[in-house]
């Protein structure tokens, strides 16, 4: 249609649907010509009696499967070779008996792109095991445990089996072994159902881990397993197959183990002693007969053109079919002649004004004709030339959209085209902007369109005559030619070459004036330009054009047209030969004796020899001559190359090449008499060209010429080729200036060759055979690879039910320091996953067998996705871009990193622990290295008894006040709007504290020491209850209240933490007191057995008889729990001389006194947010503006504009406030402007964390508000562990935070290597503020707990006054994790006690000085030790790895890695459409594979927010892991690389 300049997108969608489909059968050659009365009533069905009338797709669709079913069981035979289909089988067969299962990736029911929901299979069942349930609701099913046990055994059922379940009738639940009458078990928090958007932050302690649970429960309600997860759960089966996969052998073997200190990347494959090598002499160049002149021939093409327009007008030149194949019109040779003088005149002489010539001879001009309209095209081109300007054809651009039409841009800007001839038809088919003007296509110059039909062309005056000169060197037209990597350059041919090429085109096919000769190429470039439209005017052949379209309708046509016009020469495809041989069953009649010569354009495709074998069979019967069938070989710049000569009758076929393609691997020529599973066979492609001289060269390199068995790229000497790239003059001299040299590397002559792009060799009798293209060749580990003999093996997989046979695209990309090879294949709609999933497993090994090369990913589209080039086959260079970028949509992909990237470093082996410790140390010393320790500075004593006393215990800092500075505003709250909601001065919040303790004691019978459980929302009233506990002498634990929208999730952490505290009482609200006894919260938690519930709201006005006092400073203050980032729970005491140490500290180091102002934004339930919040201003006597981080939510600008409004000079935050502010003010600076906000005030903005600074997130944020005054230098971190809460803070003194660039190779190696800023695999680190006075840190191997230098990375042990005392459990099983908090070097300093943080760091001495004048020490931290991935013997910290996997695709919002069983997971939160989860398969692996020198094992595709985050912002993985491996994540997708 769109040939005919039918507006296409003017369609409904339903015909436009049809005719893409239809695009698709007519691609592959599943056509025959329609039977007249096809279309028949569907019988009527007792369902369907009163159904309306079949749609037309519908009966379309009845039609296409009943064509299918007449013939779909042919393979495309264009790749036919009966013996590659046995060697495919052969291979096949032999995987079979290894019985290597894969797993089968796990989809969402949404993400089945296709496949009508009859032929799907369930998501849970796979190739290879039987269905895991048949029936959603079963009543026979027994207890879950042995539907998870049945799954096992099933081997390789899908995750996504319990995906289906989990929102439905049943789910199956661990039954624990035995559990205690008395405890409920841990709650499953991770059975969470996601929330759409992520929902509030949760801290969820894994089930696994809670430090302090009790002896009778700790245990026995678990799973018996390694880490707590589940065993029998489906998704660890997949990984098991996974991993049973993965034990065979790669192909070149790993040497086991290197050195730690080795700074290679890449395993450098050893030469292969048995690679074949060429042995043969050095080639000769092979040189063509000798072109014979001929009296009669004309001086220029244009002369031929007028001589037979003068002479022999009434001659036909050219016959154009209509979409039906019946002859259109027959254009004269004289009608051709007059119409191409009139369009030289007009384009002369009547574009511009009177006296202005816009055309000057040497000008180019674009040719825009469909394909269905030769005539105009052969009047156009012929007009050009006379007129002596050089027409450039390209193809009609369709839409904005159409693959590579930017690139066609970029070649009419090369050429300086600004000018497009084209035909009314054409005009009016071409897309339009709203008013009517043609699109300005992406890429494209300006162009002035004209149209060149005969009602708007001028007779010249009788005195014009077009100017015919002889054939010079300046250019005649110009081909356009598409590169491997997608640019469109122009070949520019020069006039003499024009004629010369026609010559020896007439010489070599013996063509005679007056012939017959069909043409089912496209006329506009190559073989159908050069033969059909040149070569036939020369020697005034009558031309029939079959257009495209016409071929997809009837693609009989071509051979009809030969039988009635007996035509003596058919120019085609094999594609052509493939289509008739589908079709000729209808035909009876025709015959194809007339034939001299049938010229396969494409013989030069080594699959081309099936095609034609197959096509002699069929049509031998026929008439057709076996010596007729000629085989030739083309490129755009060396234009023909070689040809078959038309036989004589009798004379003996030509011999056939059988190569092994191992042996071609190498570039090597081999003839294969053994193995027939890899062999080529291989048809010659006649002699070189009349006139021409030929030689072979190695392809890369310099142009060296080839052994007599190699193979190598054929260039050509010779007048009739192309000159250069036009307005390219770099790229020309590379391929059209080649000089050959021989092995010395000497110029074997002066001669010029062109580089035809064709890789070849010269067979027996100079015949020359052709093995494949430049183009087509994948270099992969230093072997060649034929993309054509890949898709030729996919081909042979039978793929009748999966893909389409002519939609396979074949290329290479480059990851980690080799190409890889990927397959895209577009997929049937009616094809079944498990049918698509075997047929992408079977085409692995069989390209793995055959070929000796492994796939990295193979993907399956849905159907007309693929980029088409004009003539329907696919666009390669838009294919692999789509894919680099993401934009491929497939609904199928297989990743194979495991099998075929072999050039990963080798595995490091730890270095044994053999050598004492102190050697290391002096070895250290030697090399001047310091041992990487720092201090903040002095405490120093308080002189003062007085103030000893006031501030040993808060409790009695708090009484003081409230007698000395009794109205003094300790805290103010604000809530959303920026309103104080309350205040608390010292006195009345030690009056409050006062009424809690003694409501303690009468309504709770609270004895001293027992546990109280505080939950309140961040505010006032929790610091009161705080210092009412104190005042009691209970030890209180702050928890976080349950959310009320998620109870189901947050509700059971809160009981844990009661249980596991074994808390005596709970104070808090009326509010949550109602939450704890709701309906909704005996759902998750057993509510009868809460302890007692005190309600703070209303108290009666009681004092307690006396404030208690602890008998000694090291009594418990108050317990910290907190769920750390691997899920574990923990609760740590913290003493009363920790605390006062603590706020001691951060006074100093922040200099806060009564004067003082400062901002708090953050969560007040554990770590040093806790302190900040309830502590430190009763100690120091300063004002705390409180700003619950909730707030921000519906206010994201309360916490900055607070910091305006009082002129802050300090505030602390966390990220989670940080992530809120740049989400929602982003692209409000303006307006915070507007509204006065000023942030120049603020001295320190300290983020509150327990991990790495989140140097990114820091530097957005001050970035984006330096507008609103904020200092660069402001924004700083704190760093404190569950040992100790606070070890660095930014003071008010002291250098700012510093950043370093480090090595992420050595990283890995647990060194530390500064580099510059921007140097290849660097970090940024930054310093996690200034250590607190009083602390001490030091370095440490975690293995042998020696101190190290400060060149290496380890862990961070700290000393300090405030350190906690312990880890909070209940039997006394301190041992357990004693050396945690009180441990020591095992050389060194063999005294001091050191508490153990679990964080990787280093210290690096700066250039910067301290408050005391030396050099500062600052302390990096890099990670949790729980956390970091050891793999292949290297450490990864896995933020590092999410910050590469987050770059990867724009569609990824969030990722966590995690490993099991030593496959690296990456989970990854899909922010776009789910059509793009698929995309990000290769993406994330390419990667992981490239930045951090890992393969990924498993993609896992989930919805936003299924990624558990806690309360600090950070994310939880072993959470994650658990729920995935317990496999209740519901992912979108989830992938197993092989």
């Amino acid at each position: 249609m769109a040939d005919r300049g039918v507006d296409l997108s003017a369609l409904p969608k339903e015909v436009r649907d049809q005719l893409a489909e239809l695009d698709l059968e007519l691609s592959e050659g599943k056509m025959e010509p329609p039977p007249q009365n096809d279309v028949q009533p569907p019988a009527p069905s007792s369902s369907s009696s009163h159904a309306p009338p079949p749609s037309s797709s519908s009966r379309y669709r009845e039609r296409r499967n009943r064509r299918t079913h007449r013939n779909g069981g042919t393979r495309d035979d264009r790749y036919r070779s009966d013996i590659h289909s046995e060697a495919v089988q052969a291979a096949l067969a032999k995987h079979k008996e290894e019985k290597m299962a894969l797993p089968m990736p796990t989809k969402r029911r949404s993400t089945y792109v296709q496949s009508p929901i009859n032929t799907r299979t369930p998501p849970g069942t796979t190739a290879m095991s039987p269905p895991v349930f048949h029936n959603r609701v079963n009543p026979n099913l027994q207890s879950p445990d042995s539907w998870i046990n049945r799954s096992v055994q099933g081997s390789s059922t899908s995750s996504s089996a319990s995906s289906t379940l989990s929102h439905g009738e049943y789910q199956p639940l661990y039954q624990p072994h035995h559990q205690p009458q008395h405890h409920a078990p841990p709650p499953d928090v991770t059975a969470v159902a996601p929330p759409p958007t992520r929902g509030p932050r949760v801290d969820l302690p894994s089930n696994a881990v809670v430090r302090g649970m009790s002896r009778g429960q700790s245990r026995s309600s678990m799973m018996e397993t390694a880490d707590g997860v589940p065993v029998n759960s489906r998704v660890s089966t997949k990984i098991q197959q996974l991993l049973n996969t993965l034990k065979r052998p790669k192909r070149p073997p790993l040497s086991e183990f290197f050195t730690d200190d080795s700074e290679e990347i890449v395993e450098v494959p050893q030469p292969d002693p048995n690679t074949p090598k060429p042995e043969g002499r050095q080639i000769m160049p092979v040189k063509g007969e000798p072109l014979g002149v001929v009296s009669n021939w004309p001086p220029a093409l244009q002369a031929a053109l007028a001589r037979w327009g003068a002479t022999q007008g009434k001659s036909p030149a050219l016959t154009a079919l209509d979409i039906t194949g019946k002859p259109l019109y027959t254009l004269t040779y004289g009608k051709l002649w007059s119409r191409s003088v009139k369009l030289a005149y007009t384009l002369l002489n009547k574009l511009g004004t009177k006296n202005e010539q816009i055309l000057k001879p040497g000008d180019r001009v674009a040719l825009v004709y469909p394909n269905s309209d030769p005539g105009m095209f052969w009047v156009a081109f012929y007009g050009c030339l006379l007129a002596e300007v050089i027409p450039v054809p390209i193809e009609v651009p369709l839409s904005r959209k159409d693959a590579g039409i930017s690139q066609v841009g970029f070649l009419l800007g090369s050429c300086g085209v600004g000018l497009a001839l084209t035909s009314e038809i054409c005009l009016k088919g071409l897309p339009k902007t709203p008013t009517g003007e043609i699109l300005q296509f992406k890429g494209w110059p300006r162009l002035k369109w004209v149209v060149t039909d005969s009602k708007y062309l001028t007779k010249p005056s009788k005195d014009w005559q077009p100017h015919v000169p002889t054939a010079n060197t300046d250019p005649a037209y110009i081909e356009y030619k598409a590169s491997k990597e997608g640019t469109v350059v122009g070949v520019a041919v020069s006039k003499v070459a024009m004629l010369t090429h026609c010559q020896a085109l007439t010489q070599a096919c013996n063509y005679c004036e007056g012939e017959t000769l069909v043409n089912v190429l496209d006329f506009k470039k190559d073989m159908g330009l050069w033969h059909g439209v040149l070569t036939a005017v020369m020697n005034r052949i009558h031309t029939i054009s079959v257009p495209y379209a016409v071929m997809k309708a009837c693609p009989l046509s071509w051979v009809q047209r030969v039988h009635i016009h007996k035509a003596r020469v058919a120019l085609v495809k094999c594609r052509d030969l493939h289509w008739a041989m589908m079709a000729h069953r209808d035909q009876r009649d025709t015959s194809l004796g007339s034939l001299r010569m049938l010229i396969v354009a494409d013989g030069a495709n080594p699959w081309s020899v099936s095609s034609c074998d197959a096509f002699l069979n069929v049509f031998q019967s026929h008439g057709l001559k076996p010596e007729v069938i000629c085989p030739c070989a083309t490129s755009p710049e060396a234009m023909t190359v070689a040809i078959r000569r038309p036989g004589v009758p009798g004379a003996p076929l030509p011999a056939r090449a059988i190569l092994s393609m191992g042996g071609l691997s190498h570039g090597v020529i081999r003839v294969n008499t053994e193995d027939k599973n890899s062999a080529l066979t291989v048809q010659d492609v006649g002699h070189v060209m009349p006139g021409a001289l030929m030689c072979i060269v190695r392809p890369d390199g310099p142009p060296q010429l080839c052994k007599t068995d190699e193979i190598g790229e054929i260039i050509i000497n010779s007048r009739a080729g192309g000159t250069m790239y036009y307005g390219l003059p770099g790229l020309t001299k590379n391929t059209f200036e080649v000089i050959p040299v021989n092995a010395n590397g000497v110029p074997i002559g002066e001669i010029p060759f062109v580089r035809s792009g064709l890789l070849g060799f010269v067979g027996p009798g100079s015949l020359i055979f052709v093995v494949g293209k430049i183009e087509g060749l994948l270099m992969v580990s230093g072997r060649r690879h034929n993309a054509d003999d890949l898709v030729a093996t996919a081909l042979a997989v039978e793929p009748v039910k999966t893909v389409y046979r002519g939609r396979i695209a074949v290329f290479s990309v480059t990851v980690f320091y080799d190409e890889r090879v990927v397959i895209v294949a577009e997929q049937r709609p009616d094809a079944s996953e498990e049918d698509s999933f075997q047929w992408m497993s079977r085409v692995l090994q069989a390209i793995d067998s055959i070929h000796q090369v492994g796939l990295y990913c193979l993907a399956l589209v849905p159907a007309n996705t693929l980029p088409k080039t004009p003539l329907g086959g696919i666009h390669i260079s838009d294919t692999k871009q789509f894919f680099l970028d993401g934009n491929l949509h497939p609904c199928n992909i297989l990743m194979c990193p495991h099998t075929c990237v072999t050039n990963l470093p080798k595995p490091r082996q730890k270095q044994p622990v053999g050598v004492g410790p102190a050697s290391v140390m002096v070895g250290n010393l030697v090399a001047g290295k310091r041992i990487a320790q720092a201090a903040g500075r002095d405490l120093g004593m308080i002189e003062d008894q007085d103030l000893v006393r006031k501030h040993q215990y808060l409790t009695e800092a708090l009484h003081w006040r409230a007698q000395t500075d009794p109205d003094h505003v300790l805290y103010v709250l604000l809530n959303a709007k920026g309103v104080t909601v309350g205040t608390a001065t010292c006195v009345q919040l030690h009056k409050r504290a006062e009424k809690i303790a003694a409501a303690l004691t009468e309504k709770g019978s609270i004895n001293t020491g027992e546990n109280v459980v505080l939950l309140y929302p961040p505010g006032i009233d929790l610091i009161a209850s705080f210092y009412g506990c104190l005042y009691a002498g209970c030890v209180p634990v702050n928890v976080r209240p349950p959310h009320p929208q998620n109870l189901a999730a947050t509700l059971p952490t809160v009981r844990m933490i009661i249980d596991v505290s074994k808390a005596a009482c709970i104070l808090t609200t009326q509010n949550l007191m109602r939450t704890l006894r709701s309906k909704e919260a005996a759902a998750s938690v057993n509510i009868k057995t809460w302890p007692t519930i005190i309600d703070t709201d209303d108290l009666p006005r009681r004092r307690p008889p006396q404030i208690y006092k602890p008998p000694t400073a090291e009594m418990i203050a108050y317990l910290d729990f907190s769920v750390s980032t691997t899920g574990m729970l923990t609760g740590v005491k913290i003493s009363h001389a920790a605390v006062s140490a603590l706020c001691r500290s951060i006074k100093l180091q922040c200099e806060l006194y009564s004067s003082r102002q400062i901002a708090i934004c953050l969560d007040p339930y554990c770590g040093l947010g806790f302190v900040l919040w309830c502590l430190a201003s009763v100690y120091s006597g300063h004002q705390s503006i409180l700003i619950p981080p909730f707030e921000l939510e519906t206010c994201p600008s309360l916490w900055l504009s607070t910091l305006s409004q009082y002129r802050i000079r300090d505030t602390f935050c966390s990220y989670s406030v940080m992530e809120l502010c740049i989400k929602g003010l982003g692209t409000q600076t303006e307006l915070l402007k507007a509204r006065g906000v000023n942030l120049s005030c603020v001295r320190s903005c300290v983020v509150i964390a327990e991990e790495r600074p989140r140097l990114a997130l820091t530097h957005s944020f001050s970035k984006l508000f330096k507008d609103v005054g904020l200092s660069s230098r402001a924004v700083s971190t704190a760093f404190g562990s569950r040992v100790n809460l606070a070890i660095c803070l930014q003071g008010t003194t002291g250098p700012d935070p510093c950043t370093v660039y480090v090595d992420m190779k050595s990283l890995r190696h647990d060194r530390v290597r500064l580099v510059e800023r921007g140097a290849p695999q660097s970090l940024p680190l930054m310093e996690s503020g200034k250590i607190l006075p009083g602390v001490r840190v030091i370095i440490v191997n975690p293995e042998t707990r020696g101190p190290l230098g400060d060149s290496h990375l380890g862990e961070i042990w700290v000393n300090s006054p405030h350190n906690a005392s312990g880890y909070y459990t209940i039997y006394g099983e301190e041992s357990l994790q004693a050396d945690h908090f009180n441990t020591k070097l095992s050389f060194g300093d063999p005294h001091t006690l050191w508490a153990r943080t679990g964080y990787l760091g280093f210290v690096k001495r700066t250039e910067l000085l301290d408050a005391s004048g030396d050099r500062h020490d600052a302390l990096f931290v890099v990670g949790s030790l729980d956390e970091t991935l050891e793999l292949r013997g290297l450490r990864y910290h896995p933020n590092d790895i999410e910050t590469s996997v987050s770059r990867a695709h724009r569609s990824i919002a969030e990722s966590a890695v995690f490993t099991w069983t030593n496959l690296l997971v990456v989970v990854s939160e899909l922010c776009g459409s789910e059509q793009d989860a698929l995309d990000l398969v290769p993406l994330i692996t390419n990667v992981v594979l490239e930045e951090h020198h890992l393969i990924v094992g498993v993609v896992v595709i989930v919805d936003p927010g299924v990624i558990p985050i806690n309360s600090r912002g950070e994310k939880q993985r072993m959470h994650l892991r658990d729920s995935f491996l317990a496999d209740q994540l519901d992912p979108i997708y989830v992938a197993y690389n092989m």
